[in-house]
């Protein structure tokens, strides 16, 4: 029986990161991040299963997030590696004026553990940062830009833990 003609398997609820019970992932869905802010959308796991993401509302997927499957288990989400810029800055105080003119320009903005800065690759954006003073290098890696401050209530990926 093909996929097709089978029940399509549904996601109703989003579970964060380390919220879920490893155990029961079932498959991974690997996602740059322009395609982890959805409600409703049929996609394809990285096995090529069809699914069908079925949100109240549309919600950011964050790397690491558990797609709770109606009848059990677990789709984990990953990040898709893509084309993005890390920039180092001099100091704190020179990473928050970059991080000031990023934010300017409305660019999503992802801040490393490192303390590096993560935007995706814009050669205008790059010419704008080396003239800054920030060293730029250009690669390839997941991103996750942070939500926003009105993102979410209550919850850092913008939707609800269970």
């Amino acid at each position: 029986m093909t996929e097709t003609a089978q029940r399509l398997r549904r996601v109703a609820s989003v579970v964060a990161s380390n919220h879920w019970p490893r155990a029961q992932q079932q498959a991974t869905v690997t996602l740059p991040y322009a395609e982890r802010h959805r409600r409703r959308r049929r996609m394809r796991d990285d096995h090529g299963h069809f699914f069908l993401l079925d949100l109240p509302q549309a919600t950011q997927l964050g790397a690491g997030d558990g797609l709770a499957l109606v009848g059990g288990g677990f789709i984990e989400v990953k990040a898709a590696d893509e084309d993005v810029l890390d920039i180092v800055c001099r100091d704190a105080a020179h990473a928050s004026r970059i991080a000031w003119h990023v934010g300017n320009r409305h660019t999503p903005l992802q801040v490393l553990d490192d303390g590096r800065l993560r935007i995706q690759y814009d050669h205008v954006l790059a010419d704008m940062l080396t003239g800054l003073g920030a060293e730029t290098a250009r690669l390839r890696a997941p991103f996750g830009p942070e939500p926003g401050a009105y993102a979410a209530q209550g919850g850092h990926h913008g939707h609800h833990h269970e």
